[in-house]
């Protein structure tokens, strides 16, 4: 299951490094929008150990002071239909929310570093597929990092800590541990793209593309090729880590990177820098991006929380609509958040 076709930086639109055109790739789409054209904000919060469903158009959150701008909210401590996985341990440390529609239903996709991985139905919170994912030993080492749900129902899993993307067999049972995997260094996003029908992955310095082989019961992942992520400061590894479609750009990504934003086209196999951006301060170590039109949302560590990795706020860039803060003693461990686009 080797690659077919290995694609290196060489030729790559990158004008922050001065290698070959200078080129950066922006956003099409309806323009700016205004709070009341924007969908709600899923967000993943660490420190209260839940996934929540927020009102955009309210700029501070504090659920326990005003649940008002809680739209929904997701955690499976507590919940019968979850407890086989010990969530009081597998739940810790959301690291991945979207959502995706699948056969007629809307689903959120989660990850949580002890191992938590789940498909879970929304808005009643049913188990499409849920599992804990741990390495061979057993452990919670393998920290699994993000999922997608594919078209035949089975359900892909980066985990960067031990270094691959798994396929579980989700279609068989929503108890099925059965899974396939290939090696990513570091695998830290993926995301299934309709148009080349590939599941595409991120990792610690490469993204990769994958073909689905064989009937859904017995599926497996074929690496297509692989493109090398470009150094934005050189000789510093990229450190790749979201991965995510641009919406209203059918050819173009989200990768966020140690260093930086980039936006990857898929008919060009070409890298650009993502310029176009109000928030200072922000474009390196970005854990979660998504866009409407022109109206990115994206997460990137404050600083001075009780986890380097946390922020108290999704920035909102491009729009005129301010952070969001999620405040109040029992929050403000934001890891991950996204526009609702299912």
């Amino acid at each position: 299951m080797g690659a077919r076709t290995t694609w290196t930086r060489r030729g790559l639109l990158l004008g922050a490094l001065g290698v070959g055109a200078t080129a950066t790739l922006q956003l099409a789409g309806s323009g700016r929008a205004t709070a009341a054209a924007l969908p709600p904000l899923l967000v993943g919060d660490q420190k209260s150990r839940r996934v929540f469903l927020l009102d955009s158009a309210t700029a501070t959150w504090d659920p326990s002071a005003d649940p008002a701008p809680v739209r929904w909210e997701f955690t499976p401590e507590g919940d019968s239909r979850y407890s086989d996985l010990d969530p009081g341990r597998s739940w810790t440390y959301v690291s991945e929310v979207k959502c995706r529609t699948w056969q007629g239903k809307t689903y959120l996709l989660t990850t949580a570093s002890y191992g938590f991985a789940a498909v879970v139905e929304y808005p009643g919170k049913n188990r499409y597929w849920a599992a804990r994912v741990t390495d061979a030993a057993g452990t919670e080492l393998a920290n699994p990092h993000s999922i997608e749900l594919l078209p035949g129902g089975n359900v892909a899993v980066a985990l960067s800590g031990s270094n691959e993307v798994r396929l579980y067999a989700a279609s068989r049972s929503p108890y099925a541990t059965e899974f396939t995997s290939v090696p990513l260094t570091s695998a830290h996003g993926v995301h299934w793209d309709p148009a080349t029908e590939m599941l595409w992955a991120v990792g610690h310095g490469q993204l990769a593309a994958y073909t689905l082989s064989g009937p859904a019961s017995e599926q497996t992942l074929v690496r297509s090729y692989v493109i090398d992520l470009p150094e934005l400061r050189p000789g510093r590894a990229p450190g790749g880590h979201d991965l995510n479609a641009v919406a209203g750009e059918p050819d173009l990504f989200w990768v966020s990177t140690t260093d930086g934003l980039l936006q990857y086209s898929k008919s060009r196999r070409q890298f650009a820098p993502y310029t176009a951006s109000s928030c200072a301060g922000t474009l390196a170590n970005v854990k979660a991006v998504s866009n409407v039109g022109r109206t990115v949302a994206l997460t990137a560590p404050d600083g001075g929380l009780d986890r380097e990795w946390w922020t108290r706020s999704v920035r909102v860039d491009n729009g005129s609509v301010p952070a969001h803060t999620l405040g109040g003693a029992a929050y403000g461990g934001i890891y991950k958040a996204r526009w609702w686009q299912p």
